[in-house]
C-alpha cells in the first residue's frame, strides 16, 4: 500500500518541480527523477507493484486500477523500452519474483514461529499447549459420545432404511436418501457434542478461537466420512448386496479404497485450513503463509498420488487393459504435479482454472452415472418398475446445472470478480465476462429444455411401445396410434432441436452485444431466395407435410406408389425410405410419390382358389374348410392375426379338370401369408383322409395306328402336337392368374 500511495505522490511532485522549467525551456529531468523512472520500469518492481495493487484492491474493495499513476498512462501511450516485454516474459518475471519471495522468507520462519509461540504462551499460560490439545480431544470425544447416543436412539429409522426394497428404483432412492439423512443426523450430533458443548463454557479468546477452529475441521472430516459411507457403502458396514444399493456402479474394492483415502485427504486439508485461518492472527505474515502453503501443498500432493497409484483395478480391466490403467495413472500424476507447480509459481488464476477443468467434468460424469444407476429399471421379480425418463432427465440436468453454476461462482470468487460491481461497469473485461456468464446460462437452459423434450420423445418411442405378439416370423402387431407416433415424433424431434439451437444461438449473440435484427432480416431474404431457387425441395417438403397430416403411411407399413413398392423404414423432411421385400432401399422425394396404396392399414382380405374333382360332395368340402379355418383361428400362432377365419365363399367355376372353390380370409395386415401355407397343408391331409380328390391337369393323346395295323405303335411327335400342349399350358396359367385377382 505504501507504493500505491508513494508512486503517484512522487510523480506529482516531480511534475510540479519540472513545471516552471518547462514553461521557460525544455530541460532534462533531474537525475533522481530519472533514477525513479528507471526503477519503476524494472520488471521485478512492476510485478511487485502489481501484486500489491491487487492485494490492496481486494482488501479495500477498490478497483485494481485505483493505484494506477499518470506515469502508467503516459507509458501506455508511448511505450518505453522496458515496457515492450511480451506476456510470456511478464509471466516468467512474476514466477521468478514469487519464488524469490519464498526463498527469501524461508530463513525468517523460525523467528516468526518464535514470536507466535511467545504470544500464544502469554495468552494460554493457564492451559498450555498440552492443555489445549487435551481440550480438543475431550470435546471430540464428547461429539463421538453424542453421535453414539444418536445411533442407539435412531434404530427404528435404520431398520426402515434396511427394509426398503433394492429391486426397484424408488426403493434404491429411498435407501440412499435415508442413509444421507441419517448421516446428516450423525454429523449434527457430532457438531453439537463437540463444538456445541465447547461453546457452553466461557474460555479465553485465544483458546476459544483455536479450539473452535480445529473442532470445525474435525466436524468437516467426520461429515465427509459419514456421507461417503452413505454413498459408497464400504465393506465394514456389512450390507448384503452392497453393489446394488450404492450411489455409483463401482466394485467393493473400489468403494473401500476411496472410503479409506478421501476422508484422510480431506482431514489433512481441513487441519491445514484451520491452521492457516489461525496463523495470520498469531503473527505469521503473508510471505510466511505462502511458504507454509508450499509445504501443505506438498503433503496433499503425496496423499493424492498415493491414492491414485494404489487404486484397485476394476474387474473389466484385464491383461489387455493394463496399459490403459497405467496410462490413466500417469496422466493423473502429471495433472496433480502441474497443479502443485502452479501453486509454487504463484499462478493462482491458472491453478483454479486447471482445477475446475478436471473436477467439474468428473463431478458431472459421476453424477450422471449415479442417477442412471440408482434409477435403473427394477428386477423381473418386482415387475420391472421404471422411473419416467422425464424425471431422470430433470434430475440429471438439474444436478449438472448446480455443479456448473457453483463452479462459475467459485471461480469468480477465486479470481476476485464482484458480480454486483460488474453490473454497473462498462469496461471491456467486464463486458466480456458478463457476456460469457449470459452465454453459459443460456446454454444450460437450452440443454435443460432439450433434455426434457428428448426424454419425452424417447419415452414415447421406447418405453411406451405396444406389446408385440410374436409368431414364427417374429412379426409384431403394432397399435395404429403408436405407429403414427413413431412416424411423427422423430421429425418433430429434429424440428424442435433446430428451433432450440437457432434460438439459443441468437440469444447468445444478443447477450454479448451483437445486433441480431440484421441477422434475422438477412436470414429472411436468404430464405426467400432459396425458396425461389429450390422449388423442387420446397415442393418435396410441403408434400411430405401433407402426406403426414393425411396419415397416408407410417413407419413399418407396406405401401405401393407407382413403380415403388416396399416397407416404410424412415422419414426426413424431404423424402421417405422404402425397403423392397427383396432388399433394395428406395429413397423417394415426397414430391414424386403421387397416389399411395397402403397395404398395411387396418385389415386385409385374401382370396384364393381350391380345385376338387367333379364327383366331390361340395357341402362336405365346405364343412371341412370351415373346420380347418376355425382350428387355425384358435391356434396361438395365428389367433392374434385373424379377424374372420378361413371359409368357403362358394363355387367359382367349373374348370377343365375340376370344380374351383373360392376361399377367403380376413386378417390383420401381414398375417395371411403364414396361415395360408399352414391351411394348404392341413386341407390336403383332410381331403386325403376323406377321399376327396385334388385333380391335376393331364394331357391325353391318342395316336394313329401304324402302317401294318399295330395298335401300340410308337407315337410320332409332330409340331402340331407340341403347339397344342403349349397352348393348353398357357390357357391354364391365364385362368389361374385370373382367379387369383
Amino acid at each position: 500500500m505504501f507504493v500505491l500511495i508513494a508512486r503517484p505522490l512522487v510523480f506529482g511532485i516531480a511534475l510540479l518541480l519540472a513545471g516552471p522549467a518547462q514553461a521557460q525551456a525544455p530541460t532534462v529531468p533531474p537525475e533522481k527523477v530519472k533514477q525513479l523512472f528507471e526503477l519503476l520500469d524494472d520488471p521485478s518492481v512492476k510485478a511487485w507493484v502489481a501484486e500489491q495493487r491487487n492485494q490492496g484492491a481486494g482488501s479495500t474493495g477498490a478497483p485494481a486500477d485505483a493505484g494506477a499513476s499518470p506515469a502508467n498512462a503516459s507509458s501506455d501511450a508511448v511505450p518505453a523500452p522496458g515496457q515492450m516485454n511480451t506476456m510470456a516474459s511478464s509471466t516468467l518475471d512474476r514466477i521468478k519474483h514469487h519464488i524469490e519471495r519464498i526463498v527469501r522468507t524461508l530463513p525468517l520462519l523460525p523467528g516468526q514461529f518464535a514470536r507466535v509461540r511467545a504470544a500464544t504462551m502469554d495468552d494460554m499460560s493457564s492451559k498450555g499447549s498440552a492443555g489445549v490439545l487435551l481440550l480438543i480431544a475431550i470435546f471430540i470425544a464428547a461429539g463421538v459420545a453424542l453421535t453414539w447416543a444418536t445411533y442407539r436412539l435412531t434404530r427404528p429409522f435404520r431398520l426402515w432404511i434396511i427394509a426398503q426394497p433394492k429391486d426397484t428404483p424408488i426403493g434404491r432412492a429411498k435407501k440412499i436418501g435415508g442413509r444421507t439423512l441419517y448421516s446428516s443426523l450423525l454429523i449434527v450430533s457430532f457438531a453439537l457434542g463437540s463444538a456445541g458443548a465447547f461453546m457452553l463454557f466461557d474460555w479465553p479468546m485465544l483458546i476459544r478461537e483455536i479450539v473452535l477452529t480445529f473442532l470445525m475441521a474435525a466436524v468437516v472430516t467426520a461429515g465427509v466420512r459419514m456421507y461417503l459411507a452413505a454413498m459408497l457403502v464400504p465393506s465394514f458396514m456389512q450390507v448384503e448386496n452392497a453393489v446394488e444399493v450404492r450411489a455409483l456402479p463401482i466394485t467393493n474394492e473400489t468403494a473401500d479404497h476411496w472410503f479409506y483415502w478421501i476422508p484422510r485427504i480431506v482431514g489433512v486439508f481441513a487441519f491445514f485450513a484451520a491452521a492457516f485461518i489461525l496463523l495470520p492472527g498469531l503473527g505469521i505474515d503473508r510471505d510466511g503463509m505462502m511458504v507454509l502453503s508450499v509445504g501443505a501443498d506438498f503433503v496433499l500432493l503425496v496423499l493424492l498420488l498415493l491414492a491414485v497409484w494404489r487404486r484397485p483395478r476394476t474387474q473389466r480391466e484385464g491383461a489387455s487393459q493394463s496399459s490403459g490403467h497405467t496410462a490413466a495413472t500417469w496422466l493423473l500424476t502429471s495433472y496433480f504435479a502441474v497443479l502443485f507447480l502452479q501453486r509454487i509459481a504463484g499462478l493462482y488464476v491458472l491453478f483454479w482454472f486447471t482445477f475446475a477443468a478436471f473436477f467439474l467434468p468428473l463431478a458431472i460424469v459421476l453424477a450422471q452415472r449415479g442417477v442412471n444407476f440408482v434409477l435403473r429399471p427394477g428386477s423381473e421379480e418386482a415387475g420391472r418398475p421404471t422411473i419416467p425418463a422425464v424425471t431422470i432427465a430433470v434430475i440429471d440436468r438439474g444436478i449438472r446445472m448446480i455443479f456448473i453454476l457453483a463452479a462459475a461462482y467459485f471461480l469468480a470468487r477465486a479470481w476476485g470478480l464482484d458480480m454486483q460491481s460488474m453490473q454497473g461497469s462498462d469496461t471491456t473485461t467486464t463486458l466480456i465476462l458478463r457476456g460469457l456468464i449470459n452465454v453459459i446460462v443460456i446454454a444450460l437452459a437450452a440443454d435443460f429444455g432439450w433434455s426434457i423434450i428428448k426424454a419425452l420423445i424417447e419415452r414415447k418411442l421406447g418405453i411406451e411401445t405396444p406389446h408385440a405378439v410374436m409368431g414364427d416370423e417374429d412379426v409384431p402387431i403394432i397399435d395404429p396410434q403408436q405407429a403414427r407416433l413413431r412416424t411423427l415424433l422423430p421429425i418433430i424431434q429434429n424440428i424442435l432441436l433446430a428451433v432450440i439451437v437457432v434460438m439459443a444461438v441468437l440469444m447468445m449473440l444478443a447477450s454479448v452485444g451483437i445486433q441480431i435484427g440484421p441477422l434475422i432480416a438477412g436470414a429472411g431474404v436468404v430464405g426467400v431466395a432459396v425458396g425461389f431457387g429450390a422449388q423442387t425441395i420446397v415442393k418435396d417438403v410441403i408434400s411430405g407435410v401433407f402426406f403426414l397430416l393425411d396419415d397416408a403411411f407410417r413407419v413399418g407399413e407396406y405401401i405401393t406408389s407407382g413403380r415403388y413398392v416396399g416397407t416404410v423404414e424412415s422419414f426426413s423432411l424431404r423424402s421417405v425410405k422404402l425397403r423392397h421385400h427383396r432388399g433394395p432401399l428406395f429413397t423417394i422425394p415426397f414430391g414424386e410419390l403421387g397416389a399411395v396404396q397402403n397395404q398395411s392399414r387396418d385389415w386385409v382380405t385374401d382370396k384364393f382358389n381350391i380345385t376338387v374333382g367333379y364327383d366331390t360332395d361340395i357341402d362336405f368340402a365346405r364343412k371341412l374348410i370351415k373346420r380347418i379355418g376355425l382350428e387355425l383361428a384358435e391356434d396361438p400362432e395365428f389367433k392374434h392375426w385373424v379377424i374372420e377365419p378361413i371359409k368357403m365363399q362358394g363355387v367359382q367355376e367349373f374348370g377343365e379338370y375340376g370344380i374351383v372353390l373360392r376361399v377367403k380370409v380376413t386378417t390383420r395386415p401381414g398375417g395371411a401369408f403364414g396361415m395360408k401355407g399352414k391351411f394348404y397343408l392341413r386341407i390336403r391331409q383332410a381331403f386325403k383322409e376323406q377321399g376327396i380328390e385334388l385333380p391335376f391337369p393331364t394331357v391325353q393323346v391318342q395316336g394313329l395306328q401304324g402302317p401294318h395295323g399295330a395298335e401300340h405303335a410308337p407315337l410320332e411327335i409332330t409340331p402340331a402336337l407340341k403347339m397344342a400342349v403349349a397352348q393348353s399350358h398357357t390357357n391354364r396359367r391365364r385362368r389361374k392368374a385370373g382367379t387369383t385377382e
